[in-house]
């Protein structure tokens, strides 16, 4: 098997300035290979640092300790303290990521908020929409809301859209963080079938999934990350 993700004794504090620089530990030492067409789900209580670490693995977190390492373009690349312009590159071609939060660009329509990741990668402005358009009626957003700005719309609405953005591309590595998280039944299902094809095409996905049946319907196998008693 191919491994696209390696992660090798990451850690991470973070420091309170505003409490006299006190540092609080939560992660020590998390090692991880993910494998093409693998799901991992990332699995501890609340507070143990499973979105932490997926947001280091993204590069919004900078990784004071140990190696992040992703296959980008045929070769294992170093992100741990790599160049922004290499995260970008790598975030643009390689790595997706859907939070539990959207943030665009504000005015923009939904349709473009969609279809920039292709656009971004030089794809066609008329077939990155086709490609949006169909993902957004898939997760059954009313065509009507397309041309309006996502801003505008409830919580489960925005998270349909960021599930759409985040599988526009077919991104060879992918960290989704509750992508369930705010649906209903029929577009939970969605969701499910959208990464039961992402890992079918060979993608490698690390997931946090606090809804047990979704986590056992499109997990391979669970890391946990347990708390450190010194965070607690």
């Amino acid at each position: 098997m191919t491994d696209m993700l390696r992660l090798c004794d990451v850690s991470k504090d973070f420091v309170l300035h505003n409490q006299g620089g006190a540092e609080i530990p939560v992660l020590l030492g998390a090692s991880l290979t993910v494998n093409a067409g693998e799901c991992v789900a990332l699995t501890g209580p609340s507070g143990a640092g499973k979105s932490t670490l997926m947001r280091m693995i993204y590069g919004n977190y900078l990784t004071p300790t140990g190696s992040i390492r992703i296959r980008h373009e045929g070769a294992m690349v170093e992100l741990a303290g790599a160049d922004p312009r290499r995260v970008l590159a790598v975030r643009r071609r390689t790595l997706g990521y859907v939070s539990q939060f959207l943030r665009v660009v504000p005015r923009v329509a939904t349709l473009d908020v969609v279809a920039e990741p292709l656009i971004a990668l030089g794809e066609g402005a008329e077939a990155a929409r086709a490609r949006a358009g169909d993902l957004l009626r898939r997760l059954n957003l009313p065509e009507a809301l397309w041309p309006l700005p996502p801003a505008t719309f409830s919580g489960g609405e925005q998270q349909r859209v960021n599930i759409a953005r985040g599988f526009a591309h077919p991104y060879p590595v992918l960290l989704l963080d509750e992508p369930t998280a705010s649906l209903d039944g029929a577009n939970r299902a969605v969701v499910l079938e959208l990464i039961g094809e992402a890992k079918a095409r060979g993608a490698a996905i690390v997931g946090i999934f606090h809804d047990a049946d979704a986590r056992a319907a499109v997990a391979d196998r669970t890391f946990e990350i347990a708390p450190l008693a010194t965070a607690a």
